[in-house]
């Protein structure tokens, strides 16, 4: 671990604190008229994701937590763990969904995430900011069936219920957004 002070924080940097790791959020250097500087920032707990606010004086030193980031090509579920492998070393890793947090709704054989690890534990999981899916189950579309915005529930192949447009049927491909979980298009 290396020591820096609140002026060195950046988004994006993981602290270790007194109660857990920390992920910087945002920062922002306060400089009042009377008084000392501070830093007021927003930080995200790697743990349970939580984000809240907190301020510390200028110049005051915290540990950085220096994570070790891992390629990994994910290749199947075993039971309700996810297994992956280090496409460098060729090590499996067996990952429980809990570690994986929202990103286990997207997740398909052969796609590629990038795994955050700290003293051996998995504190992240990165995938693209979009996926492509196909559509396992959906009501058929009717004609007559145009109304313009309108929208009905399907199942994706990774059991995800995303609210698509009234033309997609079964088997359709579509690229969904795994930050807001939301249909984009039909691929």
């Amino acid at each position: 671990m290396a020591a820096i002070t609140t002026n060195d924080l950046k988004n994006g940097i993981t602290l270790e604190l007194d109660n857990g790791l920390f992920q910087v959020v945002e920062f922002q250097h306060v400089k009042p008229g009377k008084g000392g500087a501070f830093v007021r920032t927003k930080l995200r707990n790697l743990k349970n994701g939580n984000v809240f606010d907190r301020t510390f004086n200028a110049g005051v030193r915290v540990e950085q937590a220096i994570l070790e980031r891992n390629d990994m090509q994910f290749l199947y579920r075993d039971g309700d763990d996810y297994v992956f492998m280090d496409t460098v070393s060729y090590d499996q890793m067996t990952v429980p969904p809990v570690a994986l947090g929202d990103a286990a709704d997207y997740m398909v054989e052969s796609m590629m995430a990038l795994i955050s690890t700290y003293q051996g534990d998995i504190v992240g999981v990165e995938i693209a900011a979009s996926v492509e899916l196909t559509v396992a189950e959906t009501e058929p579309g009717l004609q007559g069936d145009r109304v313009s915005g309108a929208r009905k529930s399907a199942t994706l192949e990774t059991g995800k219920v995303v609210q698509v447009p009234l033309f997609l049927n079964i088997g359709d491909r579509i690229k969904v957004d795994t930050r807001t979980g939301e249909y984009m298009t039909r691929v």
